[in-house]
Formats: structure tokens, C-alpha cells, sequence
């Protein structure tokens, strides 16, 4: 099979390029891949296609840039050049862009290949049904969200014209399905990017470090969890070290500097910034605790994925989409109300406090991580593909 996916890709920036990679690097392994085709956005650095493991040919075509309205015609136009036998697109709602038109501009192309009658999935990581567009970033006005939701709904009809959508939660299959009467939704779990061996349950020398991982600014935001450590220095005398992983949300640009700022005279307080590939194992191998600071959520969580693929306890909020996704796939944790300093901080305490009670849901997170490996995931894709083509050989 050819396969193509459409998708953003490391060195981009733009959202899922990282997922992105780890398709990739398993699909390619699969026997059933005589070649993959990466449609990808322009970015000035080479793409990272270089692999250890052997596989199966690479063809990389940068046809697509953010917020551009040639997406659609520049898309096609690679499509018809490279003639895949099938296509994948890993998406989200803002993938093309974070300008409205260029964005659903972009999300017509799933329609585009169905009337080609090119074998097609789409890989929607979030729906707009379940996304909280004033937290999210999107937008505080009322009358606004009505428009995005408008939009959303049209936008989300023309996405399942694809053979098939495939969600990460059961959640959005069952909401999807009653909205809008269709059948072709199929739950396949996000998958865990990389199973390395269990590392040792004893943790570095020096402070313990709680550390969040991701962009922030919109949903997602520190503040509260630099309090909570500090509440927990004050009560217990611990030695702990706060450590921000990442960078800015683009909704959000300047966020962590005014952070940094407001919190200067805060010790043992670390900002990352960017982490590159090559140093996601070293934040998460020295980490006592990984953090979730959300006020909502915009779907399955792949920071969680990669935190139960380290065997590292998580502290989770108390929202529907998260506490779900663990009850689906095994995952554990502590939960905190998402708006409370001082529950994050018990939270938080529980863990750092209580080593065999850290050890123990290390121990969960990596056994439910390790049972949903890219490996497998792609499998399944490969599988649903040969379905959908062997239905239109029938036909």
C-alpha cells in the first residue's frame, strides 16, 4: 500500500507534527507499506525523516503552509502527483491555520479525496462538541461562539464524507453518532509514542521535580501549580523543584514571560522553553511528578501517553474528557479541582509525600501505556484501510 498522510512535521511547530513523527516511524515498519508520502507543511529546516529502525521508502512533499488559502489547491494538486493508493489525515480544527477560512479551508480536503475516490481517514484528535472555546482561546464573546459553533458543525458534516473518522476516546464516537447519524466513526486509542525500558523507580539525586509539560497560556496555565508547590515547601519542608517544559500556546503569545516575571522571586522555579525531541526523555526520567494545569480539555491527552511510557505519577483535574480517557485505557492518578490551589496541592502532596503510593501509580501508568504501542496503532489503521479498499473493489 502507498500510503499518504497529510499532517504537520518535525521541524514544524504547528499542532500534532510530533504525532505525526511516530507514525511515521511505525508505519513504515509495516510490511504492508511499500511507501509512505508525507504531505506536510514548508518549514526552513529539513524534515526529520532519518530512522534507526529499517522501513519501508519516504517520499516528503512540503505542499501546504499555515493560515495559506492555496492549502486546499496546493494539497490536491501533491495528491495528484504522488497518486497514493490511500490517505491519512492526522487533524485537529485549527491544523491549517488559526485564521477561520484558511482553517476550514484546509478541512475540505477529507471531502476532496472522497470524491476522488481515494481511500480515506481521518485521525480527528479533538471535536468541537466537546472543546470549551472560551478556555480554549478561541474566543469570549457569545454571539462568536455560536458563529464557531455554526461553522464547526458544517465543518465536522464535511469531515465524515471521509470512509472513516477515527476518534481517541468512546466518548466522541458516541457523540458524534447521535449528532449527526452516521456510522463510519471507529474509536482507536491515541497510542503511546515510544515504550522504553521501565526506568529505576528511584529518582536523581536532588530536589524532587514537578514538572509540566506542553504549550500554555489559553486552557492550560501555571500559575496555580507554582502556588500549590509553594504552599506544599511551606508546609512540609520538602525540597522541590518546579519545572515549566515548553512554550507559549500561539493564542497566547508573551504568556510564560509575564509568568517568569510575576514569579522571579520564587526559588528552584525552571522555564524550560522549547524541548527538543532528543531531551523529552531526560524531563520526564528526572521528574518526580508530572502536572496537568488545565481548566478544560480539547481531547485526548498525548503529554499523558508519554508520561505512563516514563512509568511517572500524574496529577490530573477533575474534568469529564481526562478522568475518561483514564478510566478507558488504565491509566491512574490524583485528582484536584481545576480552579483550587490549595486541592492541587494536596494533590501533589499525596504523591511526593508517600514513595510506595508514587511507585504504584508509576507502575499503573506504565502498564497502560505499554498496552497501546504505535506499533499496534498503525496496525489497526493498515487494517481499517484494507477494509475500505476491498468494499470499493466490491462495489
Amino acid at each position: 500500500m502507498k500510503l499518504a498522510i497529510v499532517t504537520a512535521y518535525p521541524p514544524s511547530k504547528v499542532t500534532l507534527n510530533e504525532y505525526a513523527y511516530y507514525l511515521t516511524k511505525h508505519f513504515r515498519q509495516h510490511e504492508r507499506i511499500t511507501e509512505l508520502i508525507l504531505l506536510t507543511d514548508v518549514t526552513s529546516g529539513a524534515k526529520d525523516i532519518e530512522f534507526t529502525e529499517e522501513g519501508c521508502k519516504i517520499t516528503v512533499k512540503e505542499c501546504w503552509k499555515f493560515n495559506s488559502y492555496k492549502t486546499i489547491r496546493s494539497v490536491n494538486k501533491a495528491i495528484n502527483q504522488t497518486k497514493p493508493d490511500a490517505v491519512l489525515f492526522n487533524l485537529q480544527f485549527m491544523k491549517f491555520g488559526d485564521k477561520k477560512i484558511a482553517a476550514a479551508l484546509g478541512l475540505l480536503l477529507p471531502l476532496v479525496c472522497k470524491i476522488k475516490k481515494i481511500p480515506t481517514i481521518v485521525l480527528l484528535h479533538n471535536i468541537l462538541e466537546q472543546v470549551d472555546l472560551k478556555s480554549a482561546g478561541f474566543t469570549e464573546n457569545k454571539v462568536a461562539q455560536k458563529i464557531y459553533n455554526f461553522i464547526g458543525t458544517t465543518l465536522t458534516k464535511l469531515i465524515l464524507k471521509a470512509d472513516l473518522v477515527a476518534v481517541t476516546m468512546h466518548k466522541y464516537v458516541t457523540t458524534l453518532e447521535n449528532k449527526y447519524k452516521v456510522s463510519n466513526i471507529k474509536m482507536i486509542p491515541h497510542g503511546t509514542f515510544e515504550i522504553p525500558d521501565k526506568p529505576e523507580e528511584d529518582l536523581p539525586e536532588g530536589p524532587l521535580k514537578i514538572m509540566t509539560f506542553g504549550k500554555f497560556g489559553t486552557y492550560k496555565k501555571v500559575e496555580n501549580m507554582i502556588e500549590a508547590v509553594v504552599e506544599i515547601r511551606k508546609k512540609t519542608g520538602l525540597d522541590l523543584e518546579i519545572v515549566i517544559a515548553g512554550t507559549d500556546n500561539p493564542n497566547v503569545k508573551g504568556y510564560l514571560a509575564e509568568v517568569a516575571e510575576k514569579y522571579k522571586q520564587i526559588p528552584q522555579l525552571t522555564f524550560t522553553g522549547y524541548v527538543e525531541e532528543s531531551d523529552v526523555a531526560r524531563i520526564f526520567n528526572e521528574s518526580a511528578v508530572v502536572v496537568f494545569p488545565y481548566t478544560s480539555t480539547t481531547g485526548s491527552s498525548g503529554v499523558l501517553h508519554q508520561a505512563g511510557s516514563y512509568a511517572k505519577a500524574v496529577v490530573m483535574p477533575n474534568l469529564g474528557d481526562l478522568k475518561t480517557l483514564i478510566e478507558d485505557e488504565g491509566y491512574k492518578g490524583e485528582y484536584f479541582e481545576p480552579t483550587s490551589i490549595t486541592s492541587l496541592a494536596s494533590a501533589i502532596e499525596k504523591i511526593v509525600t508517600n514513595n510506595s503510593h508514587r511507585k504504584y501509580l508509576e507502575d499503573a501508568n506504565y502498564k497502560a501505556a505499554t498496552a497501546y504501542p504505535m506499533k499496534k496503532i498503525t496496525k489497526i489503521y493498515i487494517d481499517e484501510f484494507e477494509k475500505i479498499i476491498n468494499k470499493k473493489v466490491k462495489v
